[in-house]
């Protein structure tokens, strides 16, 4: 106590070097733990939905081809007979491929030719046919329009003339026959050799329907039939 009965002041210590306390933790916002649980929850049910139905129509595949192997196996031969009796047969598609355009191509056959010496075809011997009519060795156009039209004679040289042609008829003109084209070969003679040769003709004409085009030959035993490919004849639509 001080002098006079008077007390001295308190005095305090600070240590300024002591840690502060600490603060409580802040409270999280109400509400975004909760909707991010939720939406996972959400995202791992759906996966799981998708693998059970996933695995429901993997056991539904399954069975499925378990009962019919099952079905064909305790099926006996004369069902199974029956049963592929039953089924229709494939149609296969057709290996000949058609012409796009009209088409003919003859060949001689062991007919001589006519008398007024059209020659004559074989048409057993698998021509070319597309879209024309043959008839009485004429070809008869069904389509106007551009063809090349030719043909190739076989014939023996002799000291006659040989005329080969081919012509036209057509109901649009009336009269003779029309000549498209002509070749005529004349072989003189020297002793008693005989030789053969080829006459062939070709030419691009326009065509209408119901034309009729031939091959006409003059002296007609000079006409050398001994193969089908000696003599031909032919049209087709360019």
């Amino acid at each position: 106590m001080a002098e006079g009965g008077v007390p001295y002041p308190s005095v305090f210590m600070v240590d300024s070097h002591a840690a502060y306390p600490t603060l409580p933790p802040k409270p999280r916002p109400p509400g975004r733990g909760g909707v991010a649980q939720s939406l996972l929850f959400l995202l791992v049910g759906l996966a799981l939905c998708g693998l059970a139905i996933e695995a429901c129509f993997i056991y539904h595949l399954y069975s499925k081809q378990g009962s019919a192997e099952s079905g064909s196996a305790g099926m006996s031969i004369q069902d199974h007979e029956e049963f592929l009796k039953e089924v229709p047969p494939t149609s296969r598609p057709n290996p000949i491929v058609l012409p796009s355009k009209p088409v003919a191509h003859l060949t001689a056959g062991p007919q001589t030719p006519h008398g007024d010496g059209v020659m004559v075809w074989n048409m057993q011997a698998e021509p070319i046919l597309h879209e024309m009519e043959y008839k009485d060795g004429k070809l008869v156009i069904q389509k106007e329009g551009y063809y090349y039209v030719y043909s190739k004679i076989f014939f023996s040289e002799v000291d006659v003339a040989f005329t080969h042609s081919v012509c036209r008829t057509t109901p649009r003109y009336l009269g003779k026959d029309i000549e498209l084209l002509k070749s005529r070969r004349y072989h003189p003679k020297f002793g008693k050799m005989m030789s053969t040769s080829n006459s062939y003709l070709g030419g691009v004409f326009h065509l209408f329907e119901d034309d009729s085009i031939f091959v006409k030959v003059k002296n007609v035993t000079q006409v050398r039939i001994q193969h089908s490919t000696e003599n031909v004849f032919g049209i087709y639509m360019i």
